[in-house]
């Protein structure tokens, strides 16, 4: 009755779970970036689905709205043409502020060029349509994203390195 000898010896079963640590405690540093810390990719998640919104936003309302940039303060806020400049103001002062380790480079909007400095608009109008135009951002650690508009079809485009308009 205790003569059965199918199943793992113990010298099994201690190698499968060292092995199993091991893939784990090479591959969870890189997972914990990829997932919970990368403020990078989660801004750009969070731009992209704004710039959403917004553009469903316009055409449900039919009115035309805008996506502002201070890139001097590391800012972007929503208005439209409705606002009063007092809302617009407090639209401004409770913008959301990017993390401390992402900064926004520039905005390329077509017909206007980059627009390193101050404040610059992305206008999303009632039809749906957009400018064309591009968002710049990066951290800390060297990486960028570029954030392309596309004018007609409501795509955001995320390409993993500076991208230069003209």
């Amino acid at each position: 009755m205790f003569l059965d000898k199918r199943g793992y010896t113990l010298i099994e079963l201690i190698v499968v779970v060292l092995l199993i640590g091991l893939v784990l405690t090479l591959t969870a540093p890189r997972l914990r970036n990829a997932l919970l810390t990368d403020n990078l990719k989660g801004t750009a998640r969070k731009m992209i689905g704004i710039i959403n919104n917004l553009r469903n936003e316009a055409i449900r309302e039919q009115m035309d709205y805008a996506l502002n940039f201070d890139l001097n303060v590391n800012r972007f806020w929503i208005s439209s043409r409705a606002m009063t400049d007092e809302e617009r103001t407090v639209a401004r002062e409770e913008g959301f502020n990017l993390p401390v380790d992402i900064h926004i480079d520039d905005v390329w909007v077509k017909g206007e060029g980059k627009i390193v400095e101050g404040e610059i608009g992305i206008r999303f109008i009632r039809r749906g349509y957009t400018e064309q135009s591009a968002i710049h951002l990066s951290s800390e650690d060297g990486r960028t994203l570029t954030l392309v508009l596309s004018p007609f079809l409501g795509k955001v485009k995320v390409i993993n390195k500076y991208v230069e308009f003209d």
